[in-house]
């Protein structure tokens, strides 16, 4: 297929209508067949191709876990022993092991997969002259499309028309104040700095509208091609570096005990090749082979159960630290309060109700086309009707100066700006009020206690100025000096229904409440004080700028109320959370939320946020509520407390057992368990863990954060598994003393004993309250039940004397059982002083 477009290597020097020949496009964009055909030429328009699963490659990633490899191992060497038995029992081991890791995962891959296709991002397209919202990843070479405030630039493109675009190109340039483009040709060795009339992926639109034309898609955009120098390895969490560490331990563990038990094995004169399998079964026994399989699990599970609550998880890993988060940093006006604005007055600078105010911030309003907000909207549903006022110019809103201008020429042909934003924004570049009153320290103060006066009962307030220019033409910021103050708008936004109950739910959950936000610090307090946030610690954006990084860690812990902050401002406060040891989430939909969301251990957004916030989100909710976040940190610590279940069940039987047979294979004249029957003890223990990700969990689990302590794990382990080898010391003594078995006979009454100890130890640690007093899941229940019952049948099977197992005698069994009971008892005892 041969190429129909070409891209000029200086793109951005070349006149539009030779660039849109060079791309065989126009200004109403190609044909929807011909952009399928470019699609197939130059691929999906994404960084990095996403990497959809695919079954081999989650085959392979059941098969290269060093476990694994270690069976791969003492099943070859076997082979070369001529060990058919042995090397039979442990590939089948090996697959059966592979194969429920491989089917568990490959579920849950499927199930994330099926949540994802829920938040494809659309672009506004023009095909043929068809307006149509596409994938992201369909765009090609040759499109037109649309951006407007709060979009993330989907490629690199040259600019059609524009109105009043500004764009964060920092994840480019590292410039972090927004950059104005506009539709014009620069020189050919313009940086990309420079190059006002292009617009590049990854970037995103901080105000203003563009029609843009696609040149460069994927890999090959800017973005794409230094995307290596860019994505940076993300930030280990805590429960990461908990199962690293965790990992590295039982690495070492199992070094050691292959290397003494097969030593002494060797000095014993025993059979190397034995010997050898015997020591690396105990090592791959030591280890909780099916934790990757039952994180994956445990995680899907989650994902889906949070999907049916209105939550939509994009980063799995993130479940963790959302069930781990104890600060939750949230705007308040949709979250806190309803998020639905109502235009309550509009007044002069005295106070008195002015119908000009309300028409020249109806001017204002309806003129912007930067960043959209409920303020403008309510404005406009209430405006009154005005008369044509020709729109010349525009001075954009930033989150620095809060007010933005629109410049129009007015009835009487005087061409007039007309502010609007933030009332102190506002009064701080006033020098008149309405009426050419020179405004004196005492005008202002008497303006100042209006508006401390609504702010005081939760009312939101704008200030209105205007200000006569000269016809220049240029027009910028500069000019917002001298202005002449009209008066006040003011608007509520009531506290959601039911709001302070859950914020008491989520701290009795160990969650604290923290609200950031850019309104005026009497709005936030007025807000805080009706939903039972502490009011009386608030801190401004003034103030944190005065705030040496010390003293804002402290602060930040004891601040309830953040006002008036700009992004950069909101993001010092997550990082100073995050350097007093909290695990810090935050809820934000807005292209100024982004910094934060990014610097938080946990981010949240809305569907209906701008594509910039939803990027960075880790969780995208369909309801703006926090009785849906709570739900999720409920979850979260579900999956936190089923995983660590997994890892103490399996680490306290294991490591006993595994002690227990190292320290019999020295004494006993005969290996005390085969390698295929340790292996296949390790198996048939592991098939209950797969109903621990359904397992009920206990309130007190999830009352508190959980946090990941290896100190505790360990301590755990050894413990139980010290009572575990007491037992086994036990059973091994009833054996030899009582019942005199023979080798055969001995191993079959282990083997039998060691999976029922480890069956019933399961029910044991799965909670810290009494056996008794604690419901575990079905599925845990039903396949214990399956498991226990081969257990007892196993000896009697024809197949059983190849696998090196003998009949057991009844007595036999009911010694064993006895003994069971005993350590159920024991280890009860243990875990209730433990915990």
């Amino acid at each position: 297929m041969v190429k129909a477009w070409e891209v000029p290597k200086y793109f951005w020097s070349v006149p539009e209508e030779d660039l849109l020949a060079h791309l065989n496009s126009s200004d109403a964009g190609i044909s929807t067949n011909e952009a399928k055909s470019r699609l197939k030429l130059a691929g999906p328009n994404y960084v990095k191709e996403e990497q959809k699963f695919r079954r081999l490659l989650i085959l392979w990633n059941q098969i290269r876990s060093h476990l694994l490899m270690i069976l791969v191992i003492a099943a070859v060497i076997s082979l070369l022993s001529g060990e058919w038995v042995d090397s039979s029992i442990i590939l089948l081991i090996l697959v059966a092991s592979v194969g429920m890791g491989y089917y568990r995962e490959l579920n849950a891959k499927r199930a994330v997969e099926k949540l994802k296709s829920r938040l494809k991002i659309k672009v506004r397209v023009l095909r043929a002259g068809d307006d149509k919202l596409v994938d992201v990843s369909e765009l090609v070479p040759g499109d037109v499309f649309f951006l407007q405030a709060g979009n993330l630039v989907p490629a690199d493109a040259r600019i059609l028309s524009s109105k009043d675009l500004f764009l964060n190109e920092a994840v480019l340039t590292g410039e972090s104040f927004p950059v104005e483009k506009s539709a014009n040709v620069v020189p050919a060795d313009s940086e990309i700095s420079k190059r006002s009339n292009c617009v590049f992926a990854g970037a995103n639109v901080r105000a203003g509208v563009a029609k843009c034309l696609t040149v460069n898609t994927g890999a090959s955009t800017e973005y794409g091609q230094i995307s290596n120098r860019l994505i940076l390895r993300p930030p280990e969490t805590e429960f990461d570096r908990g199962v690293r560490k965790f990992g590295d331990f039982l690495t070492i563990c199992m070094f050691v005990m292959t290397l003494v038990v097969f030593s002494a094995n060797l000095f014993l004169e025993r059979p190397v090749v034995e010997s050898l399998l015997f020591a690396v079964a105990l090592a791959v026994g030591l280890s909780p082979e099916l934790l990757p399989a039952i994180l994956n699990v445990n995680l899907a599970r989650a994902a889906d159960l949070m999907a049916k609550h209105g939550v939509i998880v994009r980063n799995l890993n993130a479940i963790e630290n959302l069930g781990s988060m104890t600060v939750l940093c949230t705007d308040k006006t949709g979250t806190i309060t309803e998020g639905v604005v109502e235009f309550e007055g509009f007044f002069d600078w005295k106070g008195g109700s002015s119908p000009e105010v309300l028409r020249l911030a109806t001017i204002n309003a309806t003129l912007q086309t930067g960043l959209k907000n409920p303020l403008d909207e309510a404005i406009a549903k209430k405006g009154v009707r005005i008369p044509s006022c020709p729109k010349i110019a525009e001075i954009p809103y930033d989150f620095v100066r809060k007010r933005m201008s629109v410049i129009v020429q007015d009835e009487q042909r005087q061409v007039k700006m007309i502010t609007k934003g933030a009332f102190p924004a506002v009064i701080g570049n006033c020098s008149y009020a309405s009426g050419g009153i020179i405004l004196t320290k005492d005008h202002i103060d008497q303006i100042t206690q209006k508006y401390d006066a609504w702010t005081s009962q939760g009312i939101r307030v704008l200030g209105v100025a205007t200000k006569i220019l000269a016809s220049s033409g240029i027009y910028t910021r500069d000019e917002e000096d001298g202005l002449t103050f009209e008066g006040f708008l003011t608007f509520t936004d009531r506290p959601k229904e039911g709001v302070a109950e859950v914020i008491r739910e989520l701290k009795d959950l160990g969650v604290d409440i923290k609200i950031i936000t850019g309104d005026s610090k009497a709005v936030a307090q007025s807000v805080a004080a009706r939903v039972g946030l502490d009011a009386s610690r608030a801190l401004t954006g003034k103030d944190l700028d005065e705030c040496h990084e010390e003293a804002l860690w402290r602060c930040s812990v004891e601040t309830s109320i953040f006002a008036e902050v700009n992004p950069n401002q909101k993001e010092r406060v997550i990082l100073a959370l995050k350097k007093m040891g909290e695990v810090v989430g935050f809820l934000g939909d807005g292209v100024n939320d982004a910094p934060a969301m990014h610097a938080a251990d946990t981010s949240i957004s809305v569907d209906n946020a701008v594509d910039v916030a939803r990027n960075v989100a880790d969780f995208i909710l369909f309801e703006r509520n926090l009785g849906v976040i709570k739900r999720g940190i409920e979850r979260g610590r579900e999956t936190f407390a089923n995983t660590l279940k997994y890892i103490l069940i399996t680490m306290s039987a294991n490591l006993g057992n595994m002690i227990s047979m190292g320290v019999a294979s020295i004494f006993l004249p005969f290996l005390p368990m085969l390698a295929g029957q340790v292996l296949l003890n390790n198996l048939l223990s592991d098939v209950p863990a797969i109903g621990i990700a359904s397992d009920k969990v206990d309130h007190e689990l999830v009352a508190k954060p959980g946090r990941w302590d290896v100190r505790f794990i360990v301590k755990f382990m050894i413990r139980f598994g010290l009572v575990s080898t007491f037992f086994d010391f036990i059973t091994f003594a009833v054996l030899i003393w009582i019942f005199s078995v023979r080798a055969d006979e001995f191993r079959t009454a282990w083997f039998v004993e060691s999976l029922l100890t480890e069956l019933a130890v399961a029910f044991v640690v799965r909670t810290k309250r009494p056996l008794f007093r604690s419901s575990p899941g079905s599925l845990m229940v039903k396949l214990s039940l399956v498991v226990m019952l081969i257990a007892f049948l196993l000896p009697y099977l024809p197949f059983a004397v190849i696998i090196g197992f003998a009949p057991l005698r009844f007595s036999i069994l009911g010694a064993i059982v006895m003994i069971v009971l005993g350590y159920v008892a024991a280890a009860e005892l243990v875990k209730l002083r433990l915990v």
